[in-house]
């Protein structure tokens, strides 16, 4: 765990972070692909220090100006970014990873599938809250998110009000929200905490609509780790009144 200092000098909020921001050593050509690719890909404007104003940028902006923009909350290896870009061509997705080699991960996939409509924040979601603009996501996921399995570590999941109501604000009337997991205790609170917020609607309407992956799934590393260790995954769709 890690916590931004409550008086800093670029003006950020105290807020907590946990995880972790590193990991292996990355490769050379993991090293490359940051060096090269992540300052072309990454959304401007994000940090307390070119931003301290937190002016909000246009996410549309960030592709061709026209495009339905989607986001997905911790992207890990990127694998489903990637395929959504290419079964989507007319989306523009923003993927929001903190940890720099999921970050490099996704890099050396976007080159590799030579796919255009893609940005990244290296970095917490909320900074990117912060600054985009109210009812300007047309779709968000959150996959396999960490499960955070004690329970005095609930509060810490991404399913909690502190990063729902945010997010909530981000998306359009309308959008939806795909949740993925394999934790059933992560299915109850997910559950617990959107069913009971004033801004989403759960659309399951029978038991395969969240046994079923949805239509242009496609399965990331963390769930084929879930598979191999017998766990099931769930598939929960939400939609922002």
């Amino acid at each position: 765990m890690t916590k931004s200092e409550p008086d800093r000098q670029d003006g950020a909020p105290w807020r907590n972070f946990y995880g972790r921001r590193h990991g292996k050593t990355l490769r050379p050509s993991q090293v490359g692909y940051i060096a090269e690719d992540l300052g072309k890909l990454a959304v401007p404007n994000v940090s307390w220090e070119d931003n301290p104003n937190r002016d909000p940028i246009d996410p549309s902006s960030l592709f061709d100006g026209t495009r339905p923009v989607w986001l997905e909350i911790g992207f890990g290896g990127g694998e489903h970014m990637v395929h959504q870009a290419l079964t989507h061509p007319h989306v523009g997705i923003i993927g929001c990873e903190p940890y720099i080699n999921g970050v490099a991960m996704l890099l050396g996939k976007i080159r590799a599938a030579n796919v255009h409509n893609l940005a990244i924040h290296p970095g917490d979601a909320r900074d990117l809250f912060d600054i985009l603009p109210q009812g300007s996501i047309d779709r968000a996921f959150l996959l396999y998110p960490d499960p955070w399995p004690k329970t005095r570590h609930h509060r810490r999941r991404f399913v909690n009000r502190e990063f729902l109501d945010p997010l909530a604000d981000v998306m359009k009337s309308g959008a939806i929200l795909r949740i993925a997991t394999d934790i059933e205790d992560y299915v109850r609170q997910s559950l617990q905490e959107l069913i009971h917020h004033p801004e989403f609607t759960w659309l399951a309407q029978t038991a395969d609509d969240w046994r079923k992956p949805w239509v242009d799934w496609h399965s990331t590393r963390y769930e084929q780790k879930a598979l191999r260790e017998g766990r099931t995954p769930h598939y929960l769709t939400f939609r922002r009144n």
